[in-house]
Order: structure tokens, then C-alpha cells, then sequence
């Protein structure tokens, strides 16, 4: 078994008692490593079934073809595929707008211990931390994408956070591996295609190891997140008791302690 495989097993032992593991297949070089890999290590260990599921956004012509490659892709593993088609209302940001629908998906779909594996590497999280920072995020924002949250009645893992995008090149390369290339992807009009094909080289051609510095800095700040999550929840206990304090102002608090309050509060189911 080599590293990528092994870590990746490693990875996902926690959720190997999960009812089933769904893989989001684009048919890109990343879901399409991801999803070797897992039909790979399931020949070897006692795994969840494991399936896939394509989105298809028809936002342009070349994405119909999509379909018929992941299918057949996904024959020649012998993972069954389901393909689900959304429509992307128009909006500002076309981006934001096929995410929303793109993961609106996925949440219906994922039911109760069911497990939805996506594809994003450590890249992908470096773009994620410093768009945010570009945008002005707090500490939540800046703590980007977590390796596993809620989704629907069950979770969203992210098992190659800590995988470069030249590693799985290199096993795609290795393992003859083909996929599709979305056009969009090269279009800088959109920000995280400027960043990843404009600022990030550039970044990266003085700071060699800026990509894993920036990963790193985010799972700190996602740590840092969880603290102020905790102790936030800690302050609403007390409020909830006997208190001379009205609900949720809190005067008796530093201000940045009722923001973190009022802000925890409102993600409260």
C-alpha cells in the first residue's frame, strides 16, 4: 500500500462504521484520484459500500459529456453512480450560486450515518484561507474548510486536506488515470481561478512551502475556533440560569464576548 492510500485509510477510520460512503465524482483529477483510491483500498478492507454521485450544473455545453465519462469511469472501478441534475439560479456570483445548488444536493441526498467524501486538497485550502482573508473573514472564516462537518442527516468528510495537488497528479500519472477538464476552471474572471492560476505561483516561487504553511494556519485557527466555541457556549449555560442579565445582551461581559454569544447563539439549532 503506498503513503497516499495508507494515510488516506488512516483518515477515514472513524467512519468505516458508516451506513455508506457516497464520493462527489466531477470527473476532475481530484474526485476522479479520490475515487480510485477508495474503490482501491475497498478490493483490500472491510469498507462501507462505497458509491458516486455526479452533479450535472448544464451551465455549458461541454459539461453533457460529463455524465457518460464518470459513468464509465465509474463501471471499470464497478462503483454504481448516480447523476443528479440541478438548476443554478441566476445570481450575482455564478460560482456561489452552483455551490449552493451543488451542496443543496448533496444534503438531500445524504441521509442519517451516510457519508459524502469530497475531493479538496491542501491547494485548495491555502486559495480558501487567503480568498477569505482577501474578503475579510474572523477567525471562523479563516479557519476554511474542515475536514468533516454536518451535511444533511449525516457528514461531509474532506480526507485530502493534507494531500498537495502534485501528489495526486503523480497518481494519476502513475495509475493512467484520465478525466475531464472543466473549461471554467481557466477563466480569471472568476476569483479563485485568479488566484489559483495568477497569485498563488506567485506566492509560491518565493515561499516554496506556502501552500502547507497556509494549511497549517488555517487547522491552527480552526482549533482557535473550537476554543471560542466552547467558551461561548459556556457564557449562554450561565445566561440561562438565575441572572440579573437580559437574554443575550449580557452587559455584564466584555463587548467581543456577547459578539461571540450572540454570534454562537445564532448557529444554535
Amino acid at each position: 500500500m503506498n503513503a497516499l492510500s495508507a494515510n488516506l485509510l488512516h483518515s477515514l477510520a472513524p467512519w468505516r462504521d458508516s451506513r455508506s460512503w457516497r464520493v462527489a465524482f466531477s470527473g476532475g483529477l481530484d474526485s476522479t484520484v479520490l475515487l480510485h483510491l477508495l474503490a482501491d483500498l475497498a478490493q483490500h478492507h472491510r469498507l462501507p459500500p462505497l458509491s458516486a454521485v455526479h452533479i450535472h450544473h448544464g451551465l455549458q455545453a461541454a459539461a453533457d459529456a460529463w455524465p457518460e465519462h464518470c459513468q464509465a469511469f465509474c463501471d471499470a472501478l464497478g462503483v454504481p453512480l448516480q447523476v443528479l441534475r440541478v438548476q443554478v439560479p441566476a445570481g450575482a456570483s455564478l460560482e456561489r450560486a452552483a455551490r449552493e445548488a451543488r451542496y443543496g444536493a448533496f444534503a438531500r441526498l445524504t441521509a442519517s450515518t451516510e457519508v459524502l467524501l469530497t475531493a479538496q486538497h491542501r491547494d485548495d485550502q491555502a486559495e480558501t484561507l487567503l480568498f477569505r482573508l482577501l474578503r475579510g473573514a474572523g477567525v471562523r472564516g479563516l479557519s476554511a474548510m474542515p475536514s468533516a462537518r454536518p451535511l444533511g442527516d449525516g457528514h461531509l468528510l474532506r480526507p485530502l486536506l493534507d494531500v498537495s495537488r502534485a501528489e495526486l497528479q503523480c497518481y494519476a500519472a502513475e495509475h493512467q488515470l484520465s478525466w475531464v477538464e472543466d473549461p471554467s476552471n481557466a477563466d480569471h474572471q472568476y476569483s479563485r481561478n485568479y488566484l489559483r492560476h495568477q497569485v498563488m505561483p506567485a506566492i509560491t516561487a518565493r515561499w516554496p512551502q506556502a501552500a502547507l504553511s497556509m494549511s497549517r494556519s488555517a487547522a491552527h485557527l480552526n482549533e482557535a475556533q473550537g476554543l471560542l466555541d466552547e467558551l461561548a457556549i459556556m457564557d449562554l449555560d450561565a445566561a440561562r440560569g438565575a441572572s440579573v442579565w437580559p437574554w443575550l445582551d449580557l452587559p455584564s461581559l466584555p463587548w467581543h464576548l456577547c459578539s461571540l454569544c450572540r454570534a454562537r447563539a445564532n448557529a444554535m439549532p
